[in-house]
């Protein structure tokens, strides 16, 4: 017999009413949308709305599903339970006309035994979501201070997503109806609840603790239950203990592989699972467990700061809060889940934070970064918002929540802080609350005390702004960052505010590529310095081309009238520019920084949103600077001032590096001015400085502080190689930025090579040196851009095709150094 979940995701119908209007009696009324899911993406399936088309108020409507089918025929007499692991928001479910359900959150789950419900033959499933709008129209006490992003200030009252309901940030695609799976499922022969499965590390032994409510189907008796944990073909047991309905016991792996994230070592993970042996069942079961991963989780607050050490050791994160690959639907198949944090991991990032703006993700996410080595910062869905966390109808639906939630994902070895709230306490501090109200005790007692119990080996935060004299202050705790960036500080305020850890930071509307802007609005032409685009940015425009021309000592203003394309080329390398030099400077030796994460991964829509993928994951030019410096070996060039330009190397690896360190000052494009070449051993898990001029035969300025003269060099180009002679870290460093006077020429040359699986290859030399390397290409997508090339250095980029782009076509290679342009032929996919 097959007991497995029988999920009821096709034959769908769907409608909208006004708010408390009857159902529709007419079969043309309803459409028929297939699959179960949130309005919007039903209507977007129908080709009924899009989202880059009129806005649509989905809170609006009461919306209601409508499903008929058969019951499964082969255990007609089954005990069976209807699940819901998602409604959005305020949600009422009839079976076969009989009330079952009354949802009020989005974030908890639903099981129903039905099996006195179901009929022979047809069966009718209904689901009817009220008009949040309409709620949050009655009458309630007002917040104590503003929430200014957020729609609708009682929406506080409420548990559901700030997504499409934050005009600021999100698309005006508010999440309503089934968000989750449906599902039916007939009684398991086991069934364990209240699941709790404990994976530490006791210095090199593993230690994987189980303990959970165990129900068994009528006339089942467990005669014994093993936990049985593998890996590599290894075999590891224990038995466990069953008392009075519990099942516990504790398995113990001597000399176990430890899980680290993917920058300090392997994310070892092991197979775990239950073997029953039950009377009247003569063939053994086995209950799967998933996979675990033993690694010890240490938060450091020494001086006021905040610091992650991973099985004892010290681990810089790095990383983006994570965006939903899809806004419409929230949804994504596992397999879109796994690439999208696989390339996470290629980038060199470690971290990824669930902002509590946003929406639990599914197991899959999870359990792909579980396997690709990459920490989660878990925000509980709170954000900014003073909480009526007096009214007990409220908190019985938050303990709900976070216990649910809680034991589904505090067995993930990559889960590593549970943070209160996103920006909660800040919010408050900002809105001139007082103190007394900055600590609420929903967030600094309740859910502290739930965390602690479900979750006691992952470190709790109250609010992902928290610590200081005030809870934004950056020299203390956990910050949102953004003195470099909107605040438009200058790029040392990033080391020189003493940053302890940025939760998030950053957020600079990064153009994408011209492609992605041909494709968001229709039209070649298309560019960031249209209204259009400087509506959907906000302000954020002005914060980039702030930062282009203090880095240049250009006007925007006059780079749009004479060079659009040029301004655009400068837009999208500051952006990036400023990031990986923030990230540089947190990361060198004798920081006090633990960790930074950008304000965010992905776009929600297309457009020059804070991305630093666009909405489709292709790589944005702040991707590929940042992924520079963000790697487990590195070397950076910072400009101390008048202590001149320090060379900084990390190795983050577990075993020491052999390189050769290069160093090139190049003047006018062509000629050297210093040079070092200096073989060296990185010791593992080191940071070192090195003093650039310790390594000249005498004083050069470099850095051009003391001004005797004219700047000596235009560009520093620093490179480690392996011994093999390949490059594992590079590094470039402007002493006058970009102010320098574009070459009319410096020998840029380019050609294409088609290679197999309708991909090419790009192979771009110069006989000068290079700076800022980038290809623009309607039909291609490449997998390196904004690179530098020193005087006689060829660079082979991969190209791969652009989605729903027509084949072939040429591409345009440039540096924003000259004035010289390569125009390139591709290949014919």
């Amino acid at each position: 017999m097959n007991l497995s979940r029988r999920l009821l995701d096709q034959g769908w119908q769907l409608c909208a009413v006004a708010p408390g209007a009857p159902l529709p009696s007419a079969e043309a009324d309803w459409w028929p949308v297939g699959e179960a899911g949130t309005a919007a993406a039903a209507l977007r399936r129908l080709q009924h709305w899009q989202l880059a088309g009129a806005p649509r108020a989905f809170d609006a409507d009461d919306w209601c599903w409508r499903l008929r089918f058969e019951r499964p025929p082969e255990l007609a007499d089954a005990a069976w339970t209807l699940g819901f692991d998602g409604l959005a928001t305020l949600a009422e479910v009839s079976l076969n006309g009989i009330p079952v359900l009354a949802s009020r959150s989005m974030f908890i789950r639903h099981e129903i035994e039905v099996g006195a419900l179901l009929q022979p033959g047809a069966n009718e499933l209904l689901i009817r979501c009220h008009s949040l709008a309409a709620a949050l129209a009655v009458r309630r006490p007002r917040p104590r201070w503003r929430a200014p992003m957020v729609e609708h200030a009682q929406l506080r009252w409420f548990r559901t997503t700030l997504l499409g309901r934050t005009p600021g940030w999100s698309p005006p695609v508010a999440p309503v109806g089934p968000w989750r799976d449906v599902w039916l499922q007939p009684r398991p022969v086991v069934d364990l609840r209240d699941l709790a499965l404990r994976a530490d590390l006791d210095g090199t032994t593993g230690q994987l603790a189980l303990d959970a409510v165990l129900a068994m189907a009528p006339g089942r008796h467990c005669r014994s239950a093993v936990l049985v944990c593998a890996r590599e073909g290894r075999q590891h047991r224990t038995t466990l203990q069953v008392n009075a309905g519990r099942l516990h016991g504790t398995l113990r792996i001597a000399d176990v592989a430890p899980w680290w994230p993917h920058t300090h070592g392997e994310p070892a993970l092991y197979d775990a699972w239950i073997e029953w042996a039950l009377d009247g069942h003569p063939a053994p079961l086995r209950s799967s467990l998933g996979e675990v991963g033993f690694r010890r989780i240490e938060l450091d607050r020494r001086d006021d700061g905040f610091a992650l050490r991973i099985n004892g050791q010290a681990i810089f994160c790095r990383g983006a809060c994570w965006m939903p690959l899809d806004p419409v639907s929230l949804r994504a198949t596992p397999s879109e889940l796994q690439a999208a944090v696989r390339q996470v991991r290629d980038a060199g990032m470690n971290m990824l934070r669930l902002a509590g703006s946003l929406v639990y993700e599914e197991d899959a996410f999870y359990a792909a970064c579980d396997a690709e080595g990459v920490l989660v910062w878990q925000d509980l869905m709170f954000s900014n918002m003073d909480y009526p966390e007096e009214d007990a109808d409220f908190a019985a639906l938050v303990d709900t929540e976070v216990t649910q939630q809680l034991q589904r994902l505090h067995r993930h070895p990559s889960l590593t802080v549970l943070c209160g709230n996103s920006e909660q306490e800040q919010q408050a501090a900002m809105w001139a609350a007082p103190r007394a109200l900055w600590q609420p005790a929903l967030f600094h007692r309740r859910l502290a005390d739930h965390c602690a119990r479900l979750a006691p080996e992952v470190p709790y935060w109250p609010s992902s702004a928290h610590g200081g004299a005030f809870p934004f202050r950056p020299d203390a705790g956990t910050c949102s960052y953004y003195g470099v960036g909107a605040y438009l500080r200058p790029l040392d305020d990033a080391r020189g505010s003493g940053v302890r850890f940025a939760s998030e930071c950053l957020a600079i509307a990064n153009v994408p590529s011209a492609a992605t802007l041909a494709r968001s609005r229709g039209s070649d032409e298309a560019h960031p310095y249209q209204s259009q685009w400087r509506a959907a940015e906000r302000d954020f425009h002005a914060v980039r081309d702030h930062y282009v021309e203090q880095f240049t000592g250009l006007s925007v203003v006059q780079l749009q009238a004479d060079d659009p394309v040029r301004c655009q080329a400068l837009g999208r390398w500051v952006s990036g520019y400023l990031m990986a030099e923030t990230f540089a400077q947190w990361r060198a030796r004798g920081s006090v920084c633990g960790g930074g994460l950008v304000w965010f991964l992905r776009d929600l829509q297309p457009g020059a949103g804070w991305g630093l993928l666009d909405d489709r994951g292709t790589p944005k030019a702040a991707w590929h600077l940042l992924r520079r410096v963000l790697q487990p070996v590195m070397v950076a060039l910072l400009d101390r001032g008048m202590n001149g330009i320090d060379i900084e190397l990390v190795n983050e690896q577990g075993e020491p590096v052999d390189a050769t360190l290069e160093v090139d000052a190049w003047h006018a494009g062509r000629a050297v001015v210093a040079q070092v070449r200096r073989a060296l051993t990185l010791p593992p898990r080191s940071a070192q400085s090195l003093p650039l001029v310790a390594e000249l035969d005498g004083f050069m300025d470099l850095g051009h502080a003391y001004r005797f003269g004219p700047p000596p060099c235009e560009v520093l180009l620093a490179r480690l190689r392996d011994p093999q002679g390949n490059v594992i870290a590079e590094a470039l460093h402007l002493p006058k930025h970009l102010a320098f006077e574009r070459l009319p020429a410096i020998g840029l040359q380019a050609q294409c090579e088609r290679a197999a699986d309708g991909q090419a290859w790009l192979v771009v030399s110069a006989q000068a040196c290079a700076v800022g390397v980038h290809i623009e290409a309607d039909a291609w997508i490449p997998d390196d851009d904004f690179f530098h090339l020193a005087p006689g250095e060829s660079r082979r980029v991969g190209l791969r095709p652009e989605p729903d782009r027509p084949a072939g076509g040429g591409l345009e290679v440039a540096a924003l150094n000259t004035t010289q342009r390569c125009i390139v032929t591709t290949p014919h996919r």
